[in-house]
């Protein structure tokens, strides 16, 4: 009986506007990339079949050379890919996939169901329901036709759809096109593979997102998967495996520094974060001298090693040490400037104060170094 590998959410021609242009680059090209493993999983687990639950691109405007890209990134699966448009890429009277048609872009083994109509599979043993969405936002349930639908006795039902499962999902979906919660009962599912919810969630045990294979934001719903179902027989729940995929996890840290242990706890917290990591880290509270330059080189070497890495450090505050200004050698009227300075960090002019600070610090550690004088 039907062994199916569940994707979606490819969100293919992504811009990444808020990164550095050569990590926007890389971040776009992983979401091609990810594709070409997906092809190699579905060999590699012999499958009867890779279904794409919506999203496959993020917009109707992508580029042709984009259209083609993806489509010869699927070319180390040779077996059936079933596609369904979601609401970035909705099956328009003009989109991209009546493009994708019209370039000569869509190999004979790419099932495109931009209709609501049963795709039967008899000899791998199972039928496709498919709801692809036609506008990018749907106020009605498109799957509820599958509970009328007629398929071949024998064949394993299999519905496919994009969208909200209704009473599930946080209120900011990225879609709220509205799926049943029990339409795997009133339809005679044994699977429901949806698409839209960008992590891997079990809805029940025949209805699952297999969320987007390459993460693409920072929320913590296990996204980074895609889904190897296989359904022993017509009525029989299905045995559902999560295969991670992702290459780029997106990790949060925020942490508040007070004694210099602090720093030292978030140093190795850096270290242990995986190579080719999009790292945002955000910092409040105080340190010293030395500590930001032990930050600072450890910021360095964190920025070679991930993917990006993003800091906010405006809610830090520098307050050198005694053994910080002693080591400093600012006497006389630097000194006296430092001093002032020090005073001025939690006043109105709170952060001018603190990189007039750092620059003097810099200033004078930058002339013991060469063996000058302050």
């Amino acid at each position: 009986m039907p062994r199916l590998l569940h994707t979606a959410d490819w969100q293919i021609g992504r811009q990444y506007t808020t990164f550095a242009p050569d990590d926007a680059v890389a971040l776009a090209e992983a979401r091609i990339a990810v594709v070409e493993r997906i092809a190699d999983l579905a060999t590699q687990h012999a499958v009867d079949a890779v279904l794409v639950a919506g999203d496959v691109f993020d917009a109707q405007t992508v580029s042709d050379r984009t259209v083609r890209r993806l489509f010869n990134a699927m070319a180390g699966y040779t077996g059936p890919w079933i596609m369904i448009p979601g609401n970035h890429d909705a099956a328009l009277a003009e989109s991209v996939w009546t493009r994708a048609q019209r370039l000569g872009a869509v190999p004979a083994n790419a099932h495109l169901a931009l209709s609501p109509e049963v795709l039967e599979f008899a000899d791998a043993g199972f039928a496709i329901l498919p709801a692809p969405l036609t506008q990018r936002h749907a106020q009605s349930d498109l799957t509820s036709w599958f509970d009328q639908a007629e398929t071949p006795a024998g064949l394993v039902r299999i519905g496919l759809a994009h969208g909200s499962v209704q009473g599930i999902l946080a209120e900011d979906v990225d879609s709220p096109n509205p799926i049943s919660q029990d339409r795997t009962e009133t339809a005679r599912l044994e699977y429901l593979a949806l698409g839209d919810w960008h992590g891997t969630k079990m809805i029940n045990p025949r209805t699952w997102y297999s969320g987007t294979p390459e993460q693409d934001r920072f929320r913590g719903n296990d996204p980074g998967n895609v889904l190897l179902v296989d359904i022993p027989e017509v009525g029989a729940e299905p045995k559902v495996e999560t295969l991670p995929v992702g290459r780029h996890p997106w990790i949060q840290m925020s942490e508040h520094l007070a004694v210099s242990s602090d720093l030292d706890q978030l140093i190795a917290k850096i270290e242990e974060q995986p190579e080719q990591a999009v790292v945002a880290l955000r910092l409040e509270g105080e340190i010293s001298l030395l500590g930001k330059q032990q930050l600072e080189h450890a910021l360095s070497v964190a920025e070679a090693r991930f993917r990006s890495l993003g800091y906010d450090l405006s809610g830090l505050s520098l307050q050198p040490t005694d053994e910080d200004i002693a080591a400093l050698h600012a006497d006389g009227y630097v000194g006296d400037v430092i001093a002032e300075l020090r005073d001025q960090q939690e006043g109105e002019n709170g952060e001018v104060a603190r990189d007039a600070i750092a620059i003097l610090a810099s200033i004078l550690l930058e002339k013991q170094a060469q063996g000058g004088d302050a």
